[in-house]
């Protein structure tokens, strides 16, 4: 499934399906290809070859997963209904409901962009999955059409590029993997790195390919070695060996801060044999061959991975002193980790297998969250833990399983198990021993959970847990306390207001005045009213400016002696800003919803720049304080105090923003000189440097700049990710 040097054909396409389905319809292929092949009659790609070659290519991709004829001639069709002037009503007429439906679901996903703010990609998020719910081939499809697009990257501009990478390496490669889809994965993976970081890529295509010569012969003589052990214990097996992907060592490299020549595990060699009981004997066969590495054997088998991976993984210490990774497996388990969730697709009747569907059981759950999780941020945040994490398999005390995030917590365990669990959570024991709350759990432990009827979650808790359900669990418990909390603040507030105006409170619900004052609000009930009041959403000038006339009003209030009603919010967001004090909006470059009189300050956990997507939350004495839209501290913040915020950069703004950069880099004479004239040159402004060298002979730089907006701080880093010796440069939050 490697990338093609020449075009494919239609004679190529239907081969490779008739390969795994000769009753293929290969009729209704080739119609699909000629009515594709005249909607976009005339138009061209940006490498310049006729546009048919690119749906002709997704086909081809999808043929090689072994996919039904309906996603094949939606792969040809893709485009036709968001390019051409083809509509949905033609592709039912032509081809049926069913291609129609993910012709449909196909163009959705294409319109959808992850580049704009926090809210915008979560809500993209939304869509997404919820066309992955209704039916699993669109994301294929998609997946296959973005394959194709980042094999002919280099055509677009260099900074489409990278934006078009960037989306790749955060969205798709993850749902390649989270599908099973390990070859996707890769080689999205390996091209996104080339075009983010071209540098490093070509330095590790050339170092690669120099030792290619003796990495082939040591692969062959192991291949040989391996072979003939298992002969010896009468097992047929399949052996074979190959360098790691580039994006898998790239990582190694900056996880571990070491150079390319100090990472020895690069080799990783796959056997696969009969049957699951073949599968541990050769493990030990292998284990007796070479010295096994302690903490590096994980049974996949026995506990698969979320996406239905399974394998046996051991690291042995091999000839010469290399450690050589090794994975081995059954012919089915190899299906299923090459091709994923593809794999079990029944081609005549077009449906899943029962257990494909539990590689789809993330999506459905994602699905239920979404509608509980209101807020952008929170279900963002969801979804890229789901999508993300690596999987531990802890026990419970009567040997039943429970497959949490990597990094999880007793705290987490405890949620998996049961809400109630969770919420009374007041202690673990883990292997027999009591631990605190925040130990990390490792696969194989046994958790005993200790729970209190007095206990129940505070915020303290998010900064513990891992797993999304735990997080979910967390934040619903405490906005339900925020909520009644805001409710008992404005019942008071509003029924004071009342009062003052010689209104009966419980007359005018009654009467269902205060209903009507709600839905020109935009509100549902009388409660949310209260609720939102007690938040400060809404002013009891709001309400009494509907319940009065303004006359009445000045009548009431002269009779009573007393000043007019201020407009200004009050509520949670009066007591808030009690001591605020006014800002310099100029100075400030932050412009805050319905608010000209507030105190604006910069959350020092993430330091935002003009640039980053932003959001507000209102603090008690202190104002507005921005952070970043992904700083989880923000994510953690009760989100009722959100507030919306923006940007006001003037064109021509010296306001300039003190940023940090870590660099890391070999350890060269001249080091500190060369990377201070390169951020000089920049002309940006060094408030502080710092250089320390590791004990591998790294060089680690700490510099503070000034910069005025994000792009000015991209531009530098690229400056510097382009010198020699360079290995990475990152932004670091205080």
């Amino acid at each position: 499934m490697a990338n093609k040097e020449k075009h494919v054909t239609l004679d190529d396409l239907c081969r490779t399906v008739q390969s795994y389905f000769p009753e293929a319809q290969i009729d209704r292929i080739k119609k699909a290809y000629a009515f594709a092949d005249n909607a976009h009659k005339g138009q061209l790609r940006s490498s310049g070859d006729p546009y048919i070659i690119h749906p002709l290519e997704v086909a081809y991709t999808l043929a090689e997963m072994k996919m039904d004829i309906a996603s094949i001639i939606t792969a040809l069709l893709h485009d036709t209904v968001e390019d051409t002037d083809v509509s949905s009503a033609d592709i039912t007429k032509e081809f049926g409901a069913d291609v129609a439906a993910l012709v449909d679901g196909v163009t959705k996903l294409s319109q959808i962009t992850f580049r704009t703010t926090e809210e915008k990609q979560a809500e993209n998020f939304r869509k997404m999955i919820i066309a992955m719910a209704k039916d699993i081939r669109v994301i294929l499809v998609k997946l296959a059409d973005r394959l194709n697009n980042m094999r002919t990257l280099d055509f677009l501009p260099e900074e489409k590029q990278r934006i078009i990478a960037q989306e790749t390496l955060d969205i798709y490669a993850p749902i390649a993997n989270r599908l099973g889809m390990g070859w996707i994965k890769i080689e999205l993976e390996d091209l996104c790195l080339r075009h983010l970081h071209r540098d490093a890529y070509v330095r590790l295509t050339e170092r690669i390919s120099k030792k290619k010569k003796e990495r082939d012969a040591y692969i062959e003589s192991l291949c040989v070695t391996f072979n003939e052990k298992l002969k010896e214990y009468d097992m047929n097996a399949q052996v074979s060996g190959r360098a790691k992907h580039f994006y898998s060592i790239y990582k190694k490299i900056e996880r571990r801060s070491v150079d390319f020549d100090q990472i020895n595990d690069i080799i990783a060699f796959r056997i696969i044999v009969d049957n699951i009981t073949e599968c541990y004997k050769a493990l030990g066969v292998i284990h007796a061959l070479f010295l096994p590495v302690p903490g590096r054997f994980k049974d996949y088998i026995a506990m698969p991975k979320a996406n239905n991976y399974q394998s046996l993984h051991t690291t042995v210490i091999g000839p010469e002193g290399e450690r050589v990774e090794i994975q081995i497996r059954t012919q089915e388990m190899h299906q299923v980790a090459e091709r994923g969730i593809a794999a079990h697709w029944q081609y005549k009747e077009g449906k899943f297998e029962s257990k494909s569907r539990e590689n789809t059981e993330w999506v459905t759950r994602l699905l239920e969250w979404q509608k509980d999780l209101s807020d952008p941020n929170e279900f963002l945040e969801t979804v890229k833990i789901d999508l993300f994490a690596e999987d531990v398999f802890i026990f419970t005390p009567t040997g039943e399983v429970k497959q949490l995030p990597f990094g999880s917590t007793p705290l987490d365990f405890a949620f998996a198990v049961h809400t109630d669990v969770g919420n009374k959570c007041v202690g673990a024991k883990v292997n027999g021993k009591q631990v605190p709350l925040k130990h990390r759990l490792k696969s194989g432990d046994t958790v005993e959970i200790i729970t209190s009827p007095n206990q129940q979650p505070s915020k303290d808790w998010l900064k513990i847990v891992k797993s999304s359900r735990a997080k979910a669990k967390i934040r619903a418990f405490i906005k339900t306390q925020e909520r009644d909390r805001a409710m008992e603040i404005g019942t008071e507030l509003v029924d004071k207001e009342l009062k003052k105006y010689e209104l009966s409170p419980s007359k005018i619900e009654k009467s269902g005045q205060l209903i009507k004052v709600a839905q020109d609000l935009s509100l549902r009930t009388v409660e949310e009213l209260r609720v939102s009041v007690g938040y400060g959403r809404v002013s009891l000038s709001d309400i009494i400016s509907r319940l009065l006339t303004k006359e009445e009003i000045d009548k009431r209030l002269v009779a009573l002696h007393q000043p007019e009603t201020p407009k200004p919010e009050v509520g949670f967001l009066k007591k808030m800003f009690k001591h605020a004090t006014k800002p310099r909006e100029s100075k400030t470059a932050i412009k805050v919803a319905n608010l000209n009189d507030v105190l604006i300050r910069f959350a020092k956990c993430c330091n935002p720049l003009p640039g980053d997507s932003i959001v507000g939350f209102i603090t008690r004495g202190r104002g507005v304080t921005i952070h970043s839209g992904n700083c989880p501290k923000a994510i953690d913040t009760d989100q009722e105090r959100k507030i919306d915020v923006q940007w006001n950069i003037h064109p021509n703004s010296q306001f300039r923003h003190q940023v940090r950069i870590r660099i890391l880099s070999t350890d060269e004479p001249g080091l500190l000189a060369m990377l201070s004239q390169t951020i000089s040159h920049s002309n940006i402004n060094i408030t502080s440097a710092n250089v320390r060298v590791t004990k591998d002979k790294k060089a680690v730089a700490i510099f503070e700049v000034e910069v005025t907006d994000l792009s000015q701080l991209h531009k530098v880093m690229s400056a510097l990710e382009a010198k020699k010796g360079v290995i990475s440069v990152e932004r670091t939050r205080n």
